[in-house]
């Protein structure tokens, strides 16, 4: 990912942004992001992140936990989980 956004600097993108669902964030992880070109590297909360990465500046973590009570609704009252994308 970092490479990827490195190189997208390189072909002349003012910034880069960075998603990912499950944030498995280990290893030299943190310093290569946080030295890296990613503007902003936003992830959900399926897994808790560790209290250094809580604290960066470049991670901005979002809670999947509407999108769940709301396909759990649907379901309870039988409505459409698909028509939740469209």
């Amino acid at each position: 990912m970092c490479q990827a956004a490195q190189l997208l600097k390189e072909k002349g993108a003012k910034k880069v942004f960075a998603l990912a669902t499950h944030g498995v964030l280990s290893g030299p992880a943190f310093e290569r992001i946080e030295n890296s070109e990613i503007e902003e590297l936003i992830i959900t909360d399926t897994i808790p992140l560790s209290p250094m990465w809580v604290q960066s500046k470049k991670i901005k973590q979002v809670s999947v936990a509407p999108f769940l009570a709301e396909a759990i609704r649907r379901i309870s009252s039988n409505g459409s989980v698909s028509g939740m994308f469209s």
